[in-house]
This record gives structure tokens, C-alpha cells and sequence, in this order.
């Protein structure tokens, strides 16, 4: 028997890890981005995934593992960038930034644990690759949002679809075997 929040929990301890230890050594140097980079950022790493998967061999080395384990820290930066101004200082205390994150995740796991109800964790049937396929077309809404400046006529905005990705890369790691 599977314990998603376990699972969820374990997967983001990875992460969070991996993004709080780069905050020490980097700072906040992502607070340069805009969000139409941030949103780039992703797109790279989900075609990468998707061309892995395809052609089943890597010529650099790094697995999917680490590329899922990005778009989720990104997905957290997005958001996190989403809430601040022209007055938010580029670089953020670290502790602060720890905090902000463990808020952003505990969001967006609030929301999977609603979608899961209603969808009956669907997801633990799916193929990786079409979690892959999902996180690419959220990613194009994304972006035709972001070129239409923000404005939708009867869809989420792009704070959802974030977060939808996120939960997404953290239903692959969890079928990855991420712990």
C-alpha cells in the first residue's frame, strides 16, 4: 500500500535540499530572471526529459532524475517571483528563502491532496512519459499566457499551472523511486 504524503514528503525533502544547499552557495541570483525565463527554464528541462526518454541514451550523463528534481525547484521560483515587486530586493536572506519555499510546497501540496480526492490518484497509473507530456503542455500554456500578458478569458492563471507541474515531476520521482 502507498503512502502518498509520505511519498510527496520524501520527493520534496530531495529537493528542498538540493535548492536550499544552492541557496547558500549562489544566493538569490534566480531573482534576476523573469518569470518568461523562469518559465524557459522549465521548457528546457521537460524537452530534455521528453528527448531522453525517446532516444533512450544520454550523452552528458545526468538522468531524468535531476531534471524533474529542477523543474520542481523552478516551479517554486516561479511562484516565489510571482509574489514579489519591483521593491523586492534581488538578494533575499536565506532563511527567509527556506521559509517562502516550505510555503509555496505546502501550497501546492494542499492542492494535489483536493485533486487526488477527486481524481482518485489517477496519476499512480500513468506512464512517466505522459507526466512528461502533461508538464510540456502546461508549460505552452504557460508561455501563450505569459505572451497574452497574463490576461485569460476562462482559464487558470499561471500560478495553477505551476503548480500543477510541480505535482506532476513529484508524481514521476515518487514512480522514479526518489525517496
Amino acid at each position: 500500500m502507498s503512502n502518498t504524503a509520505e511519498e510527496f514528503d520524501a520527493v520534496i525533502n530531495v529537493c528542498r535540499s538540493l535548492f536550499i544547499k544552492k541557496t547558500r552557495d549562489y544566493g538569490t541570483a534566480w531573482r534576476i530572471l523573469r518569470l518568461q525565463s523562469i518559465t524557459d527554464q522549465i521548457f528546457i528541462k521537460a524537452q530534455r526529459i521528453r528527448t531522453l526518454e525517446e532516444k533512450q541514451v544520454s550523452k552528458v550523463g545526468d538522468d531524468i532524475t535531476g531534471e524533474y528534481i529542477g523543474i520542481v525547484n523552478y516551479c517554486v521560483i516561479a511562484m516565489m517571483q510571482l509574489d514579489c515587486g519591483p521593491e523586492t530586493p534581488l538578494e533575499l536572506n536565506p532563511d527567509e528563502v527556506e521559509a517562502i519555499f516550505d510555503s509555496k510546497v505546502q501550497e501546492t501540496r494542499n492542492l494535489m491532496f483536493a485533486k487526488n480526492h477527486d481524481y482518485g490518484e489517477a496519476w499512480r497509473e500513468m506512464r512517466i512519459s505522459s507526466l512528461t507530456d502533461l508538464i510540456l503542455m502546461k508549460l505552452l500554456r504557460v508561455k501563450q499566457i505569459e505572451d497574452n500578458q497574463g490576461q485569460t478569458l476562462a482559464s487558470e492563471g499561471v500560478k495553477a499551472n505551476y503548480q500543477d507541474m510541480l505535482n506532476y515531476s513529484v508524481f514521476a520521482l515518487i514512480k522514479l523511486g526518489v525517496k
